[in-house]
């Protein structure tokens, strides 16, 4: 079995190459064949139950509501058994994201004041893990186990926190009939998991109506993914941590132990089957149609408040916010630096942090739509996320200190 590591290294590489292709196709002669095909118009369902979209919406509204259902399922493991299990785990992952979520927002605000581009505060706060892992594996083994870790508890609480921004604040009007379905939809689901039920397809059917509901309630779609998860049987044998159950560096192999392993729980099954479609899949297809970004912008552009707030938030904001509440965590004896781990990777890590892609330019589509203005965030985005992640990787490289014989 490939572990996780090594499928997001790989995923972060298929995310780039999409993202280059889209950039291209998009500043071609073929740009108008491109934003053609994803303006097509596909429709499903029968009368008042139907939805038409483009083929643009249907990715970002449809499919992504997978990426965010493994999101949840990643949740829901690091809370049972994960580094988010106990307080003593979870004080310094929660402190040092909410720090990497407070500063940028803060300084985004600051950037943005007065105007009405304040509303893209939340686009900065967000980390994209597959690509800060992928930096991190281009280090090789001068990374310790440990600090992976806490990247991955730190990336699934910005997730979480993502998760109810998008839900509480970009949530458009709501239909109070369609809103009880949802919920009548989700009460089902819970009573199928008090029952004991471990029958994947059954909650992958009622979560397809789940998802149809929330669509029409006018809360983002994609957050019935994460609702879903919730509802998943957890049903672990082991309390091995998933730090050493998703990090370690295991043979590519189906062995019996492994076999074993990934049977005994519902939600293991779901998530290590939904890791590939997503990484390999999804996410490419997502940076694909999101990132055909026309290049042909003006200096005005790239000077606009909502730029520069989104580039200083995920360079600047995200690496003192992660490591100054991590600093104070630890000074305040609330939590402890992991083992293996000085404060400079700890700090390489909190450049890393900055990496937003994925979940930036989701947030970024929800807040300023298909405008030109989105386009420009999308481009400040990528080049924060170069920039973050090319500081990272010198840091990491710089506080390597090789074992002494």
């Amino acid at each position: 079995m490939k572990t996780n590591i090594n499928i997001k290294l790989s995923g972060g590489g298929m995310l780039i190459s999409c993202t280059m292709f889209a950039l291209l196709l998009a500043n071609s002669p073929l740009a108008r064949y491109y934003h053609a095909v994803l303006e097509m118009h596909f429709f499903i369902g029968i009368g008042g139950l139907s939805i038409s979209k483009t083929l643009l919406h249907w990715i970002n509204d449809s499919l992504m509501t997978l990426f965010f259902l493994l999101v949840g399922l990643e949740i829901k493991r690091e809370l049972m058994i994960g580094q988010l299990s106990s307080r003593q785990k979870a004080t310094l992952p929660i402190m040092s994201a909410i720090g990497g979520m407070l500063l940028p927002a803060l300084i985004y605000t600051i950037c943005n004041y007065g105007s009405d581009t304040i509303r893209g505060w939340a686009i900065p706060t967000a980390t994209d893990i597959a690509f800060a892992i992928g930096v991190l594996n281009l280090l090789g083994s001068i990374v310790p186990v440990n600090i992976k870790i806490f990247l991955t508890a730190l990336a699934i609480v910005d997730d979480l926190g993502a998760v109810v921004i998008i839900a509480v604040v970009y949530t458009s009007n709501i239909s109070v009939y369609f809103l009880l379905a949802a919920t009548g939809v989700f009460a089902v689901l819970m009573l199928l998991n008090v029952m004991g039920s471990r029958n994947l397809w059954i909650y992958c059917l009622i979560g397809i109506v789940l998802w149809f509901f929330t669509l029409k309630s006018g809360i983002h779609a994609t957050i019935a993914g994460v609702v879903l998860a919730a509802t998943i049987p957890g049903n672990f044998k082991s309390k091995k941590s998933a730090g050493e159950l998703f990090l370690e560096d295991e043979p590519e192999r189906e062995d019996d132990e492994s076999q074993h392993h990934m049977t005994d729980s519902p939600l293991l099954n779901m998530e290590h089957g939904l890791y590939h479609i997503v990484t390999y899949g999804i996410m490419p297809l997502f940076a694909f149609a999101n990132a055909g970004i026309s290049l042909r912008i003006g200096t005005g552009d790239l000077i606009n408040p909502a730029v520069v707030g989104v580039f200083l938030g995920l360079v600047l904001g995200k690496q003192l916010g992660v490591i100054s509440f991590a600093w104070l965590s630890v000074r305040t004896k609330l939590a402890e630096l992991p083992v293996g781990v000085s404060w400079g990777q700890l700090y390489g890590v909190a450049w890393l942090s900055g990496i937003g892609f994925t979940m930036s330019i989701f947030i970024d589509l929800l807040v300023f739509g298909e405008s030109k203005l989105a386009d420009t965030v999308k481009l400040s985005i990528l080049a924060a996320s170069f920039f973050a992640g090319a500081g990272g990787w010198l840091v990491l490289k710089a506080s390597y200190k090789p074992p002494s014989d």
